[in-house]
């Protein structure tokens, strides 16, 4: 399993440290797991799946964020 960085970092907005910038999956990954579980929801589930995927060659980490829905 090989660590895949991203083409540009992106910043983890999280609760209990504040915002970080993740550069690769492994990194993405060790962020999602500081979430609490009620907060792994749908999105969650699917990002973290896809850092996996990306992490065991399945496929590339791209991944785009476009925008957030209000509740």
């Amino acid at each position: 399993m090989n660590d895949v960085p991203f083409s540009e970092p992106i910043t983890l907005k999280l609760q209990s440290v504040g915002e970080r910038k993740v550069a690769s999956s492994w990194e993405a990954i060790e962020c999602m797991q500081q979430w609490p579980d009620r907060a792994r929801g749908r999105n969650w589930r699917a990002a973290y799946r896809a850092c996996r995927d990306a992490l065991d060659g399945w496929r590339t980490a791209g991944l785009l964020v476009t925008g957030r829905k209000s509740t």
